[in-house]
């Protein structure tokens, strides 16, 4: 693709805005030009808002810096015109995200969300490129509705779907009943570090706000069909979760549990772990994973240390596959929470919108 798209990031100062600032240096696709965040922020260089926030390995990419950061509320209209389309990822009240989402939408801002708030709007496609790309096709409703001409929401799913939704996917053609997932889930995916969140070193702690109830539900809507003006959940498999906070920065893990209608061999599904892919290998898009799913023979794998940065954070890990007593199989499964579960989630999100002409 020869075209360059202007983007800005809404969010911009918080952990997943800052994901979004270092994975847009250098895109071949996409220029960030404005940087939107909360009224505190605006009027700031970048530099100056994000200042000891700033929870990157990396420093503030140079083309960032000196960015005047914009009122993510009251500038909206000064984006008209001058972007192709917005990045979100705000921290807000689930109302308030959902009205300034769908401002945008219908100043004709095409808006790529982090957020939940419109994940179970019914004419909101909730998309794992590599697993539901066909959703897309609810935008032409959405706009309807909106009114729009180019403007639409797409949102990307949960990040510690991330970690299992995947693996789960291509064994659906087994018949998957019902499965049981705990996850361990990084200190990333709350905005913190061990700077900013002393309660969780040596500690655990078992509850994570809503987040349960979005890893039993958000699968179905992954797997749900188009019909009519909206999508319709699956009515299957049944999933339970429990998630858990862990004291690791960057990186879920979950320990899944799974059971078939027509049970498979474990050479089945590891076979169909390596053989798997999408829309998004089909399209080389630029932050596409060659290998989406890998799996380790190892006993001891995947790490969050270890494994995290494979594919560039753009892959899913499954290892530890065997046969259990209660369910059929129990395996581990693991993936980067900010970069596939977040941020490059979204990147990659955005790449397959403009592939298919979305932004156009």
């Amino acid at each position: 693709m020869n075209k360059r798209y202007k983007v800005g990031i809404i969010g911009a100062t918080g952990m997943v805005g800052q994901r979004f600032i270092t994975l847009l240096e250098n895109h071949p696709w996409f220029q960030p030009v404005v940087l939107l965040a909360s009224g505190r922020s605006a009027g700031k260089t970048y530099h100056e808002a994000v200042g000891e926030k700033w929870a990157m390995s990396v420093p503030v990419p140079a083309y960032a810096k000196d960015m005047v950061v914009l009122d993510a509320d009251k500038d909206a209209e000064k984006l008209v015109g001058t972007v192709d389309f917005v990045f979100c990822a705000v921290n807000m009240k689930k109302d308030e995200i959902k009205t300034l989402e769908e401002r945008y939408a219908k100043l004709e801002i095409p808006v790529v969300s982090n957020n939940s708030a419109h994940r179970g709007t019914k004419d909101v496609p909730m998309i794992i490129p590599e697993i539901n790309p066909e959703h897309l096709e609810i935008i032409a409703s959405q706009k309807k509705r909106l009114g729009t001409k180019r403007g639409f929401i797409a949102v990307k799913s949960n990040c510690s779907l991330q970690s299992y939704v995947p693996l789960l996917h291509p064994l659906m053609k087994y018949g998957v009943k019902s499965a049981a997932v705990c996850t361990y889930q990084a200190i990333s995916g709350a905005g913190k570090t061990f700077a900013t969140m002393p309660e969780i070193v040596d500690n655990v702690i078992p509850y994570i706000g809503g987040e349960e109830e979005k890893s039993e539900r958000e699968p179905l809507k992954i797997w749900g069909k188009i019909e009519g003006d909206g999508i319709v959940d699956a009515t299957a498999p049944r999933i339970t979760a429990q998630c858990l906070r862990v004291p690791v920065t960057d990186g879920h893990t979950a320990a899944v549990f799974v059971s078939f209608e027509k049970k498979p061999s474990k050479e089945e599904i590891i076979a169909a772990w390596k053989s798997y892919s999408g829309e998004p290998q089909k399209l080389s898009l630029p932050s596409a994973p060659k290998q989406f799913l890998h799996y380790s023979e190892e006993e001891n794998r995947p790490q969050p240390k270890l494994d995290r940065m494979t594919e560039n954070g753009m892959a899913v890990f499954a290892g530890r596959l065997r046969e259990d007593t209660l369910f059929d199989y129990k395996f581990i499964g693991f993936s980067h929470n900010t970069l596939r579960g977040a941020a490059g989630g979204a990147v990659l999100l955005a790449e397959l919108l403009a592939a298919k002409g979305y932004f156009d």
